[in-house]
């Protein structure tokens, strides 16, 4: 196969190759035996029309558009290994007027990883971050728990207070007009919970049952919907109906409903457990990344913008797929907060740049320390994921293709590359930390 590239600019290659004509009437015989079926003709047989009567009757391209999937992909990855190019995005591909009986031309303009030069990398200094659990975030922790496990009972006889769950009809109205999404009915809202615009539950505390209530608030000046954001509004409620929450008795009962042990004491202490292995985690995850931004802070990259780009949609398509979750898909989003596709993805770009840079400069880094994985680490970790898939870890192993074991290698060595960067950096209290630690008593 004739490849050629050539440099155009820094970090993008013009790449030229071909495919055969032989090649290419292969993968035309291929895509009319796959779409056959798809076609009618006059006095043929639905499945049964040849090849160039389909030609003559729909044009000879008919079947170009297949034939080139079929071809390029295999084509473009011979055309890189022989040019000696990685590529660090998916390239810009053109193809010339194909003409029956020549090599098909094709021409893809490569972006390639750009240069990182590494600054100051190792014993970086950061300073400590701790994270205390203290008696105040175990009591809250068990209250929260308290308040989901929570009864609701009526309280008809008496006006709304906060705490209370309410069951509310309400409309909105700014300038005087109903705006959409203001309406509801039979709604449940707890006062106090900070679920409606600042300043809406608290109007609602001392109604009773069948008040109708004029509730006035002003939007947030950040509001999702452009249109209300900074207006004032006014809303018509009804509260139909009111509950008290009636919480449960902190004891040994309670403990014994809400986990695994027959006390508070047990209970209690599992939560402060609970809770001092999530501060530890938090501590680690903070120090990583306090690091890891300063070695990036002390390195220079330059990220092309196709890579940007393909990165910012990898970003919105993970947004996309947990609104799916939530039920709800993206154009619904982008009506609901009054933004455009266009200006949605710009907002992930900077997100999008700093995630490649950290990405490129810890690769270089692992590189220049020659970070490696054994074969044992990367068997241990693929058991690690069949004990999470409930499989054996032989089973997983035979399923996974040699680019998902090449790229749990190299997540493995940039995983090693962090370790190593946060045990060799410098950390220390911050000042004013250090201050206070060095205050003495008054004698």
């Amino acid at each position: 196969m004739a490849v050629k590239s050539e440099q155009v600019e820094k970090n993008l290659i013009k790449l030229t190759f071909e495919v055969s004509a032989e090649d290419f009437e292969k993968a035309i015989n291929k895509a009319y035996a796959k779409n056959v079926k798809k076609y009618s003709v006059p006095g043929f047989r639905k499945g049964k029309v040849p090849r160039a009567i389909i030609e003559k009757y729909y044009t000879e391209a008919v079947f170009y558009d297949e034939a080139i999937n079929f071809v390029l992909p295999d084509a473009y990855t011979k055309a890189l290994d022989e040019a000696d190019i990685t590529p660090a995005a998916r390239p810009e591909m053109e193809i010339d007027e194909i003409k029956k009986g020549e090599p098909i031309k094709f021409t893809a303009l490569v972006t390639t990883k750009p240069e990182v030069k590494l600054g100051e990398y190792l014993g970086v200094k950061v300073n400590k971050i701790e994270h205390n659990v203290t008696e105040e975030d175990i009591d809250k922790d068990i209250e929260n728990t308290r308040r989901k496990n929570a009864r609701l009972i009526p309280a008809d006889d008496r006006a709304v207070q906060d705490g209370d769950v309410v069951t509310i009809d309400f409309e909105g109205f700014a300038d005087g007009v109903a705006f959409d999404g203001g309406k509801g009915e039979n709604y449940d809202l707890e006062v106090g919970s900070g679920t409606f615009i600042p300043g809406f539950e608290e109007q609602l505390v001392g109604a009773k049952i069948n008040d109708e209530v004029e509730v006035k608030v002003t939007f947030p000046e950040e509001y999702h919907t452009p249109n209300l954001a900074g207006k004032p509004a006014t809303f018509k409620v009804t509260v139909k109906e009111i509950k008290a929450k009636e919480l449960p008795e902190l004891d040994d009962d309670f403990a014994s409903e809400v986990s695994e042990f027959d006390t508070l004491d047990e209970y209690k202490k599992s939560v402060k457990e609970r809770l001092e292995k999530a501060a530890e985690q938090q501590v680690k995850n903070e120090t990583e990344t306090a690091v890891i931004d300063k070695v990036v802070e002390n390195c220079d990259v330059d990220v092309p913008e196709a890579m940007i780009k393909e990165q910012t949609e990898k970003i919105v398509a993970n947004f996309e797929q947990r609104l799916n979750y939530q039920g709800m898909d993206l154009k619904m989003y982008l009506q609901y907060t009054g933004n455009t596709m266009d200006a949605f993805k710009e907002s992930f770009k900077p997100q999008a740049e700093k995630q490649l840079k950290t990405s490129l400069i810890v690769e270089a880094v692992s590189k220049a320390e020659h970070v490696e994985v054994t074969d044992d680490e990367v068997n241990e970790r693929i058991a690690e994921m069949a004990k999470q898939y409930n499989m054996e870890a032989d089973k997983l192993k035979e399923l996974m293709q040699e680019k998902d074991i090449e790229n749990l290698k190299s997540d493995l060595i940039m995983s090693k590359t962090v370790d190593m960067l946060v045990s060799k950096a410098k950390i220390s209290k911050s000042r004013a930390k250090k201050a206070k630690a060095a205050e003495k008593p008054e004698e």
